[in-house]
């Protein structure tokens, strides 16, 4: 069978292969700690769940206008203005089915066959899927562990270019967890500007970030507002990943655009989601703080679990809930830890790799999860590293 060519180097995502294989071994009766998916554990606030089901129950069933319900749009619009201290019109907002399409629907409508986009590696792995699709070329920019996993800026001065029509930033970062610092921001900032650049901000853990760091966003600085992309959701604050609200937040002219995508192929989000995020957003705020506290506590357990694992160095990330450790001592690729933790130690983690070249000597590991479960996988790592240090030592 003949495919065209934008979709013959797709990839599936590597955390969804993983967690297949870790529920085929549950399915044996083998007891896996999941540290691969990048989802809250707790469920979704209580006051959000009603709000969605009496919106169901009340027959919110049918069809909304494509960019999303105009109360929803005015309610982020003023709650993402707030935070980021930035003014924001509800015809800047685009809602989607999470938000992905906030990622894709832009990259489609701006980029052309032979345009470069610049994103980062590691990073999330819908970045250069969603280059690859509309026919730009895929710059990655190093993510490097000796600049705190933010953007390695010389690198990237040597790649912006007159070409570059779209660079992509992602903060806090999947996978590494990393805050990328105003400093960065502001040179990045000046480069899309003397370019003519696009820049998509993944802002999507936005809200989860530790040690009162404040996570600034490069649509607030001078002469950004025009040329970026805002994207967020609900998914990880919230801890609604299953009920896919997203949206994106861009210059006008670009919305129309961006909506008239959505028009013609997702139709439109579903009405009682949004009315959920109506609640989310409205709501009291404290639970998104308890949870930050609980995220943070677990981090350090996590963090200070593997670093005293012989062999394992792991920086302290500054936000989302991933850690990014380096495990290159043990003279074998990531990939082949991973199998080992899974096959081995029953504990799923990701391999750096899944999340670009640049990866290579790293594993992700999700700490949404318990603390008795953390505690437990770090034991189980730990032995597994240890047979394999005896091993290749």
């Amino acid at each position: 069978m003949k495919f065209n060519q934008r979709v013959l180097n797709l990839q599936p995502e590597g955390a969804y292969a993983v967690l297949a294989r870790a529920q085929e071994l549950e399915a044996r009766g083998r007891e896996v700690i999941h540290l691969e998916i990048g989802q809250p554990d707790f469920p979704t606030f209580e006051h959000i769940s009603k709000s969605g089901m009496a919106a169901i129950k009340d027959g919110q069933t049918r069809y909304s206008p494509p960019a999303g319900l105009p109360s929803l749009r005015e309610v982020i619009a003023v709650d993402a203005g707030q935070r980021r201290g930035i003014d924001i019109a509800p015809n800047q907002v685009v809602v989607g089915p999470g938000a992905k399409p906030a990622l894709f629907f832009p990259t489609m409508a701006l980029i052309g066959q032979g345009d470069e986009v610049i994103y980062p590696d590691p990073g999330f792995p819908t970045y250069a899927a969603m280059v690859a699709v509309a026919g730009g070329v895929p710059v990655p920019v190093p993510v490097r562990e000796e600049k705190g996993f933010s953007f390695d800026i010389e690198e990237f001065d040597k790649l912006v270019n007159e070409r570059t029509k779209l660079i992509i930033l992602n903060s806090p970062a999947n996978p590494t967890g990393s805050v990328i610092p105003i400093d960065d921001l502001e040179h990045i900032a000046a480069a899309a500007i003397k370019f003519d650049s696009w820049v998509i901000s993944d802002e999507i853990y936005a809200r989860l970030s530790y040690d009162d760091r404040p996570v600034p966003s490069i649509a607030a600085l001078p002469g950004m507002g025009a040329r970026t992309i805002i994207v967020d959701g609900f998914s990880k604050t919230y801890a609604m990943t299953g009920w896919r609200l997203g949206y994106g937040i861009m210059p006008e002219d670009l919305a129309e655009r961006v909506t008239l995508l959505l028009t013609h192929s997702i139709g439109c989000t579903a009405t009682f989601t949004q009315i959920a995020g109506m609640a989310a957003l409205t709501g009291d705020q404290i639970m998104v703080a308890e949870v930050v506290a609980e995220f943070q506590q677990r981090r350090d357990r996590m963090v200070a679990g593997l670093n005293a694992i012989p062999g394992v160095v792991c920086q302290v990330p500054q936000g989302a809930f991933y850690t990014f450790p380096n495990v290159s001592s043990f003279g074998i690729s990531s990939a082949e830890i991973a199998r080992r933790l899974l096959d081995d130690g029953s504990v799923a983690v990701l391999p750096g790799t899944d999340f670009g070249r640049f990866g290579k000597g790293y594993l992700r590991l999700c700490y949404a999860t318990s603390l008795t479960k953390i505690d437990l996988a770090l034991e189980r790592i730990a032995q597994v590293l240890s047979r394999t240090s005896a091993q290749h030592g």
